[in-house]
């Protein structure tokens, strides 16, 4: 490695280290990474702006403040009174239900927006019960990092995946002759799913008491929501007719932080000419502005500029040629290495560069050895988005759960009880997926 790849190498090890640890502001510890990263040359200024991806920026922004308008309805409180009544008012249960709807969600929809949509039912029954939201919200953020991966549409790799593979929207379903990635992760996810479960029976969740004033909200009972249904039927049209929006982007030649910016506009044109006449009950703008989480913004941003740093010094590039021997050992060695050298590696890096980087790499294997590239894709992209989820600095949708929680709780989440969530939900989901890897698509290969 040359000086400055040290050099780069250092400074981002050193930054991670502070924003995992939480010794100092997270947004600050990350900026001044780019400070420093910037300050030896790895990179220039302005190539730090370039290196975020404006594009996710405009629709964290936008689909957050849709999100808040989304929180005003009442309708994340009417949900939540259906799941607890659902599962009989066993709190472990309701945490575990909400978190399984939001891994589903999230293969048509974003992480973050999932976490912003469902930390709000989490809230409301906290309120009635009296528990800690940062926990059962950490859980939704891990499980929203789960299975995207599962089908095209949910998150970025399987969309780089096509790219470079080619592979549709029904290879990730059936592929090859043999289930691929939808039902490889579902399985894993609800095997996840239920040893959490047992986790949250064995936690202070179980031990949670109903206040007695609330009670008729929390087990069923008929309580209007929904004060302003017009109100409700407004947002809700928005939300949907941004994410169809940004379903359809191939089609509208736009980019998805445009639908999503248009989409938000559009939404708060229409609610603040109706607000009068309709009379709406809703906070005025700058409030709802006030409400997205900034800090969250920042860190997303400085964590592209990071990566970018560790990219335009080809530090990637380097991480991605000491796996190549591995691959060319053999099927069973090659998919193995690569797997569990990817889910460590992303934990603390942003994952969607790295997962790149090794496409191009085992693609160009599979043109010029012959190798059978799909193991290794399949592969690297579970094991990219599982292991993300150790660190905030792997999956920024973490953050914002934890941004989100600690707001709600009003104490900060010390770096255990985060591991004591991170770490067994990654190592459990890692274990399970690698056996159905190698199970499904490693040993019918070699035979």
């Amino acid at each position: 490695m040359e000086p400055i790849q040290i050099i780069t190498t250092l400074i981002f090890v050193v930054t991670i280290i502070f924003v995992i640890i939480r010794k100092i502001d997270t947004v600050v510890a990350a900026l001044l990474g780019v400070i420093a990263m910037v300050a030896v040359g790895s990179m220039t200024e302005v190539q730090a702006f370039q290196f975020v991806d404006w594009n996710v920026m405009m629709i964290l922004i936008s689909v957050w403040l849709i999100a808040g308008y989304f929180g005003k309805t009442g309708i994340p409180e009417f949900l939540a009174d259906r799941t607890l009544h659902l599962s009989r008012g066993n709190i472990p249960l309701f945490v575990t239900l909400i978190g399984g709807l939001a891994g589903f969600v999230s293969m048509f929809i974003d992480n973050v927006v999932v976490v912003l949509m469902l930390a709000p039912i989490i809230f409301h029954i906290r309120k009635l019960y009296g528990f800690a939201a940062t926990g059962p919200i950490l859980f939704i953020g891990l499980c929203s990092n789960f299975m995207g991966t599962a089908l095209l549409l949910g998150d970025l790799p399987p969309q780089m995946l096509h790219s470079v593979s080619g592979v549709e929207f029904a290879g990730f379903i059936w592929h090859s002759g043999r289930p691929s990635s939808f039902f490889i992760l579902t399985v894993t996810y609800l095997i996840v799913c239920t040893l959490f479960y047992f986790k949250f029976l064995k936690s202070p969740l179980s031990a949670c008491v109903l206040d007695e004033e609330a009670a008729h909200a929390a087990v069923g009972q008929q309580v209007e929501h929904l004060k302003d249904k017009k109100f409700a039927f407004l947002v809700v049209g928005g939300f949907l007719l941004t994410i169809i929006g940004m379903s359809l982007r191939q089609y509208l030649g736009v980019k998805l932080g445009f639908i999503a910016f248009a989409g938000a506009i559009i939404l708060v044109l229409a609610i603040e000419i109706l607000k009068k006449p309709l009379n709406f009950d809703v906070p005025d703008l700058e409030e709802m502005l006030s409400d997205i989480e900034w800090n969250a913004i920042g860190f997303y941003a400085a964590l592209f500029a990071l990566v970018g740093g560790l990219e335009h010094t080809h530090i990637l590039d380097i991480v991605a040629g000491w796996l190549v021997p591995f691959i060319q050992k053999g099927l069973l060695v090659g998919t193995s290495v690569l797997f569990w050298v990817t889910a460590p590696f992303v934990g603390v890096v942003e994952h969607d560069a790295f997962i790149l980087t090794l496409l191009y790499v085992i693609r160009d294997l599979g043109d010029t050895q012959g190798i059978n590239v799909w193991p290794y894709y399949w592969g690297l992209v579970w094991s990219g988005t599982l292991g993300s989820n150790l660190t905030i600095a792997g999956a920024p949708a973490l953050f914002v759960a934890l941004s989100m929680g600690e707001k709600e709780d009003g104490v900060k989440f010390s770096l255990k009880e985060f591991f004591g969530y991170t770490v067994p939900y990654v190592i459990a989901s890692l274990v399970i997926c690698y056996v159905l890897m190698v199970l499904v698509w490693v040993l019918p290969y070699m035979k």
